[in-house]
């Protein structure tokens, strides 16, 4: 077999053309990022290895401590602050985007950060350009304003023109929109699969195993919540009948539909189970009861799944650490910090690339060392010291 004759892949991602919005739809739905997050969400392995991916790209912050501390727009948020975020964007979704207000000197004066699964790409035109990145706080159209849901159309969604700080575009844009005061600024949408393109995630290529986590979670917790636990049966004669308050003779039935309730879950196991049968001249008896215990079922399926799930975050060596390959001593875990540290490099010059674009153009000197670097992140021992790549 050779790669003609393979069996093709569907695509990762659908782009499409949304003519009523003039848009390129981020996955089939639009809704690549949102889909994608929802199905880490609920994978305890995703989860973990996405938290520690993002951990390890924002590292400890800015080398520049006082600039990490500089407030950089109205809302108060610190570049520090906004480093965390974009860190997380990063991480989930191999993009991010920022967004820059002017003043009437096209200088940039404000710096925010925009959930990049907000963000889409207008449509190219016949140069392949992109002019503008639109804006919408929930593409689903699920979210609510003064009990009102955002719908998705030309009224909700904002225009917003990409970052060029050239100052002739700049204040051409402002003439245009009509004042400084109706200006919307430029947003920086960057992606590391490249200009113009949605990216994939890191771990796109895992989506499966972290669909199929969720599932082993879900047979984990039914096996200990809804499994039949009663230890045994007991099997005696049926004594008299029960009398009412009313002298009416009354069947009793130790064991109906809702009863076996009483037998399913954890906290009911290991109860005995009563049968009284009619037979006068049965003798009590015990009866094993089987426990359907369906875990060792998937213990090929659960050990694999986590492990490709590790992998696809370069994160091989934290496995090895869990499973007990490495064993755990402060060097081994200085030791996986300072790989790991290593191989989100490129993730985080991605992030001091777009913070020296902007801060070129910022309307006064803030970071005097125009060092942008960001801090690997330390792994401290018992002792206090920190693992030697630092």
């Amino acid at each position: 077999m050779n790669v003609k004759t393979a069996k093709k892949p569907e695509p990762r991602i659908d782009i499409s053309y949304l003519s009523k919005l003039k848009m390129s739809s981020f996955g089939n739905d639009n809704l690549y990022p949102q889909n994608l997050s929802a199905i880490t969400a609920s994978s305890g392995t995703g989860t973990l290895c996405l938290n520690r991916y993002a951990k390890f790209i924002e590292g400890n912050g800015f080398k520049d401590v006082v600039f990490s501390e500089t407030v950089l727009n109205r809302a108060g948020e610190t570049a520090d602050t906004i480093h965390h975020l974009l860190s997380q964007d990063v991480a989930g979704f191999s993009g991010f985007a920022l967004h820059v207000n002017y003043n009437l000197f096209g200088e940039i004066v404000e710096l925010q950060h925009v959930p990049f699964e907000n963000c889409r790409l207008e449509e190219e035109d016949e140069n392949g350009y992109v002019a503008r990145i639109l804006v919408h706080p929930d593409w689903r159209g699920r979210k609510t304003r003064n009990g009102k849901v955002i719908k998705v159309d030309d009224n909700s969604v904002d225009r917003i023109d990409v970052f060029n700080p050239n100052k002739d575009v700049v204040l051409a844009q402002i003439e245009k929109a009509g004042g400084i005061e109706y200006y919307s600024g430029q947003i920086l949408w960057v992606s590391m699969a490249g200009k113009n393109t949605y990216p994939l995630a890191l771990y796109d290529s895992v989506i499966t195993e972290m669909s199929t986590d969720e599932g082993l979670s879900n047979i984990k917790n039914r096996n200990a919540r809804n499994n039949f636990l009663v230890a045994c049966m007991l099997v005696v004669k049926k004594g008299s009948p029960r009398i009412d308050n009313d002298g009416n003779e009354v069947e009793v039935s130790f064991i109906e539909a809702d009863d076996l309730k009483k037998f399913q879950g954890d906290t009911k196991s290991n109860n005995i189970m009563l049968i009284e049968l009619e037979q006068d001249e049965e003798e009590p008896k015990l009866v094993k009861f089987p426990v359907a215990n369906y875990d060792k079922d998937f213990t090929v399926t659960e050990t694999s799944t986590v492990e490709r799930i590790y992998a696809a975050f370069g994160q091989e060596l934290f496995y090895a650490i869990r499973i007990g390959k490495l064993g755990f001593s402060g060097q081994v875990m200085c030791d996986a910090y300072e790989y790991y540290a290593g191989q989100v490099t490129n993730e985080q010059r991605f992030i001091e690339r777009a913070f020296d674009r902007i801060f070129k153009c910022w309307h006064e000197p803030i970071n005097q060392s125009k060092d942008f670097s960001i801090q690997p992140i330390k792994y401290i021992n018992s002792d206090g010291a920190s693992n030697k790549a630092q």
